[in-house]
């Protein structure tokens, strides 16, 4: 398996960029030691071109080198100052709304357009429910498209839908009773037939069909992932695609795929999860997207204390992080601020989540 360095990906993922990074071409860089994009910038191009000279296929093997290096040039940006930055800012970076009140009190708006928001919290503290009710908030209010990360099949359609009608499955019912595709006197539905009968209620099924859902279990296929995403996203640049576009991005949560390549002595697994905390970031940024995280919780020592999972290296990584807490005897859930580009930490609200 070919490991991921930080910020230079494989060979292989540029071929979805340019069909001449084949395989041919990348057993040629191969033979030379050259496997990833940091491979090839450190080596002598000059030396690398006289011996695709010597190959049968010089001409498609030296075309390949020059197309790498244009694909390398289009990655690095330049240089911003202060102003261009704030005008990106004004003109690019919107805010999205959460789909909870307490929590758009809370942020000043919701989840910021640019920057990777983190949720930690323990096991049933709310997490996932907030990654639905931004994505079905996102899809029916802000008309955007979702592209759904779920490590832990937590996903449910059912849940969404709910919230897009109301927030319960009597709420849900309603509306599509309202279509008059039901009888008033239906009873309990089953998961089957409560997604069945949404499909008779075209606004659902339109809202619905903005969010993609995405299962991954591993980093390697959460690269992968990223890397086809973002190929996709640059195909919709060029080709002027502006409906629908992507605003918001969960993954959740971060820390399944992350937790099983960390330990040891070894810096790899490190190595890792900063290069995959920096794809979200570019992501983010260079395509207006709010990416949305989530995170456990681990204990802080002999004090009971919890403190965010993946240690110091990850903490830096988030623009903004929020501790979320919920009381077990009701619905009651705190939001703290533990990091933000622009507000105190400290700050707390209490929602109520259902």
């Amino acid at each position: 398996m070919i490991v991921v360095k930080v910020n230079m990906a494989p060979l292989k993922h540029l071929e979805m960029e340019n069909s001449i990074i084949d395989e041919c071409f990348r057993d040629f860089c191969a033979s030379h030691g050259i496997l990833t994009v940091e491979d090839f910038l450190l080596h002598d191009l000059y030396e690398l071109a006289a011996f695709a000279e010597r190959e049968a296929n010089a001409d498609r093997l030296k075309e390949g080198i020059t197309v790498m290096l244009s694909l390398i040039e289009l990655q690095c940006r330049p240089w911003l100052n202060g102003m261009e930055l704030l005008e990106d800012l004004q003109r690019n970076k919107h805010t999205l709304s959460s789909g909870d009140n307490g929590m758009n009190s809370l942020l000043q708006g919701g989840y910021g357009e640019g920057q990777l928001t983190e949720l930690v919290g323990p096991s049933s503290s709310g997490k996932t429910q907030f990654c639905m009710r931004a994505a079905a908030s996102v899809a029916e209010k802000q008309e955007g498209s979702v592209f759904y990360i779920d490590t832990g099949n937590s996903f449910s359609a059912r849940r969404i839908a709910q919230f897009i009608c109301g927030g319960s499955d009597a709420a849900a019912l309603r509306k599509v009773h309202s279509q008059q595709f039901l009888s008033p006197s239906l009873g309990a539905v089953t998961d089957h037939q409560f997604l069945i009968l949404l499909t008779r209620n075209v606004y659902v099924q339109r809202v619905l069909s903005r969010i993609s859902c995405h299962t991954v279990y591993d980093i390697y296929t959460m690269f992968d992932t990223l890397q086809g995403l973002e190929v996709a996203l640059r195909s919709q640049v060029q080709m002027n695609v502006n409906e629908y576009r992507l605003r918001l991005l969960v993954v959740d949560s971060i820390s399944s795929t992350i937790t099983p390549i960390l330990g040891g002595s070894g810096s790899q697994g490190r190595a890792l999860m900063v290069a995959l905390g920096y794809m979200l970031k570019k992501l983010a940024h260079e395509h207006n997207i709010a990416v949305l995280v989530t995170n456990h919780t681990v204990g802080a020592g002999e004090s009971g204390k919890t403190k965010p999972a993946l240690g110091e290296t990850w903490k830096s990584i988030p623009h903004v992080r929020l501790m979320l807490s919920r009381d077990n005897r009701n619905s009651n859930c705190t939001i703290s601020i533990l990091k933000h580009t622009s507000m105190p930490s400290g700050q707390t609200v209490r929602t109520i989540t259902r």
